[in-house]
């Protein structure tokens, strides 16, 4: 160990420490393809081409945005790692592909062994959920860029799929149907502006609010819902012409990117249920319609496109799938959403 390293601030012994403990995670998520352990320079996977004709990797990247500032707000770590697969794998999953490996990266100011492996444990359980490995990453101790407890969390997911089935943009068509998945609440998006509206202060967080039945730290660091076993139950079933993830620029900015020139969505307000979070978000902050729905998932974590006649297909099979879909609107002539 390098005694002068340390004292200007980078402990190499805790990142290694690190490693041991977060190692029993990290290999809970191995599924057929991983090669090799944690801790080889980078992180190998042979994917299975049987069935496939044209196989298509499928990759995306994101991070949690400022909400791990809650995460360190509440001292709370073993979640925020979740909202990061979801992030990426859910991307990727749009796609039509099933994601295969993940890895992240973590950016901090102090690498306290117990700290790195909790973030490690979430992103594990994400991994989990996604169906996917995580085959390795990065700890960066950086206490220049960092101030004291700060740190960030950035994935990298790769997925595959057969070329031929794919999902696009150019399949819709008017009188398709919108079938909606419910969202967990606020997800990891928005949350400069709900920072701008609630007290976020450790304090704040532990504000008990009525209306939500839990603290205000509660519900914001609820997980992002993952949807990768949702969206192939639903590919295995029927054919689905678009798939939206509702991330960052809410119904404004995603849905019309899974749909063509000429072509526009219509949304049924009334078709799913609004979490408490967004009135209160709404009464709190005097938010209008286009602040909220250009935001925020407003309950609707994912949106897809089907063919009017498979729509009931598309319901049983994500009933089936433990999901609570329903039709939340139409595609129609046009551009952009209307509410």
């Amino acid at each position: 160990m390098s005694q002068r390293y340390a004292r200007a601030g980078v402990d190499v012994e805790a990142g290694y420490k690190a490693v041991e403990l977060m190692k029993q995670s990290v290999e809970s998520t191995h599924i057929p393809g991983v090669l090799g352990s944690l801790g080889g320079f980078g992180g190998l996977f042979q994917p299975n081409l049987q069935g496939l004709d044209t196989p298509v990797f499928v990759s995306g990247t994101d991070s949690v945005g400022t909400k791990v500032k809650l995460a360190v707000e509440l001292d709370k770590h073993d979640t925020i790692g979740i909202d990061c697969v979801a992030m990426c794998a859910n991307d990727v999953a749009c796609s039509g592909a099933q994601p295969l490996f993940f890895l992240d990266y973590i950016g901090i100011h102090k690498t306290i062994p117990e700290k790195v492996a909790a973030i490690v444990s979430g992103v594990a359980k994400g991994c989990l959920q996604a169906g996917c490995a995580l085959v390795g990453g990065e700890t960066a101790e950086m206490p220049i860029v960092y101030a004291e407890g700060d740190y960030d969390l950035v994935g990298f997911c790769v997925g595959m799929a057969d070329k031929h089935t794919l999902v696009n943009n150019a399949a819709a068509q008017e009188g398709d149907v919108l079938i909606g998945l419910p969202s967990s609440g606020v997800h990891s998006n928005g949350f400069t502006l709900i920072r701008e509206i609630f007290d976020c202060s450790k304090e704040g967080l532990a504000e008990y609010m009525p209306t939500l039945g839990k603290t205000l730290g509660e519900e914001l660091l609820t997980p992002t819902r993952i949807y990768v076993t949702a969206i192939q139950a639903l590919l295995q079933n029927i054919t689905v012409k678009g798939i939206s993830h509702i991330t960052g620029g809410g119904f404004y900015e995603n849905i019309p990117r899974m749909l063509p020139d000429g072509l526009g969505a219509k949304i049924d307000l009334q078709a799913f249920p609004r979490p408490a979070i967004f009135d209160l978000l709404a009464e709190r902050g005097k938010l209008g319609k286009s602040d909220l729905y250009g935001t925020f998932n407003m309950g609707l974590g994912l949106v897809c496109v089907v063919g009017k006649n498979d729509a009931q297909a598309a319901i049983t099979a994500l009933t089936a799938a433990g999901e609570k879909a329903c039709v939340v609107g139409a595609v129609v002539k046009g551009q952009g959403v209307s509410l």
